[in-house]
């Protein structure tokens, strides 16, 4: 038997949908927009200028997916290097370009209903649940109650909450609602609290997810910590992972995989900050996972820290260390093992605003049996990731994607 590892680079996505015009995001291409930047001689306080350096990434056929997805060859170092992978661009049939429909949809659950949001970007929470929230949490008061980015909001309010004790809570163009709370002057658990009860007044409303952000530092030097926590509405069929447990298979979530499927079809979890930590989670794993196992990784760094803030210097640098550090994971591989590489959405950082951008996502499959270029096309969903996985695993097909193998 054999074992599955999935990579999610988290928000790289390979080219803007056809659908893409309906959310703004015609032209977007992370991928191809951060290869061109790098491309032009740019540089950055995290990268010297020069050409994207991915060679592994290409080898497997990153930058053929890319051309695949918006028509463009990325012009990356390695690009003339013999590819030994699948690869293919990955559509999404979600209605939504955020971080659970993009995990579900890859793991054969598409999220075909709307989510609900606050699209209104000031004063945008409804005062009754305000008012709930407040009461059942104990709450004298809030801050924010806006659309923000995470780390702009904590330069601006966060010594106002350190000297109220009012919690900071915000949103996106995404179905969340996110609260920052200082873990030394809040409290960490007070903060899980107050968003576990915000989870229950939020299921009417049809909220994805709930985040906990915390944070420590002071004035100028806020900062958030590892400690962050998502409280996801479960998903409305059985995933991948559901069946993989049924079928009495391990399931290894790696990082926040486990809080995207509201713990649900993950046997055991890992808790990890950072792309080194992940990468050495993801190893460890390996190393005792039985045959037709899953390993499931989500690399959030490139979303959280690079895309959402529009940094392409920092997000090419975190991509070439993702590829430096890829060999080790290829090399720990059994001959039967198979690793599939890909995204749950974009977040192209030249692009305008701080949201996600609706964009094909990889779907790159390497094995060391089977070292051949391989194209495998458009495919009209990313629920052909999870077909093909549990194709691969030897498990009963899935109700919705078509299989590669």
């Amino acid at each position: 038997m054999s074992r599955v590892i999935i990579l999610v680079l988290d928000s790289l996505g390979v080219g803007a949908t056809a659908d893409a015009d309906r959310f703004g995001d015609s032209g977007a291409n992370t991928l191809g927009h951060i290869a061109s930047w790098c491309a032009a001689d740019n540089q950055s306080a995290e990268r010297n200028s020069g050409l994207l350096r991915i060679p592994n990434l290409t080898r497997l056929g990153l930058a053929k997916a890319n051309q695949l997805g918006s028509g463009m060859l990325p012009t990356v170092v390695g690009s003339s290097q013999p590819i030994i992978g699948l690869y293919a661009a990955c559509e999404e049939v979600s209605t939504g370009k955020d971080t659970p429909s993009g995990h579900w949809e890859m793991t054969g659950v598409p999220v075909r209903f709307d989510w609900g949001y606050f699209p209104v970007k000031n004063k945008c929470f409804p005062e009754d649940f305000l008012s709930a929230l407040k009461k059942l949490s104990g709450l004298d008061g809030i801050l924010g109650n806006c659309h923000a980015s995470g780390t702009d909001i904590l330069e601006k309010l966060g010594q106002q909450h350190v000297d109220t004790g009012y919690p900071i809570c915000y949103t996106s163009a995404d179905s969340v609602f996110q609260i920052a709370a200082h873990e030394e002057f809040f409290g960490l658990e007070r903060l899980y609290q107050v968003c576990e009860n915000a989870r229950e007044l939020l299921n009417e409303l049809n909220i994805g997810r709930v985040i906990a952000r915390p944070f420590n530092g002071r004035q100028g030097v806020f900062k958030r910590t590892e400690n962050r926590r998502d409280y996801t509405t479960p998903p409305h069929k059985n995933t991948l992972l559901d069946h993989l447990v049924k079928a009495g298979r391990e399931v290894h979530s790696i990082g926040k995989i486990a809080d995207i499927f509201a713990n649900r079809g993950v046997t055991h979890k890992t808790k990890a900050n950072g792309h080194d930590a992940l990468f050495e989670a993801t190893i460890d794993a390996m190393k005792i996972a039985s045959d037709g196992s899953l390993i499931f990784t989500n690399f959030v760094e490139f979303d959280q820290s690079f895309g959402h803030r529009r940094n392409v210097g920092g997000y090419a640098a975190a991509l070439e260390h993702f590829d430096q550090r890829l060999p080790e994971i290829m090399q720990m591989m059994e001959q039967q093992d198979l690793l599939v590489l890909t995204a749950d959405h974009g977040c192209d950082p030249t692009w305008p605003g701080t949201d996600h951008t609706r964009e094909h996502i990889p779907f790159i499959a390497y094995r060391p049996s089977v070292m051949q270029e391989i194209d495998a096309g458009v495919r009209s969903s990313f629920c052909d990731i999870g077909q093909s996985i549990a194709h691969y695993l030897k498990i009963p097909a899935l109700d919705e994607g078509v299989s590669v193998f």
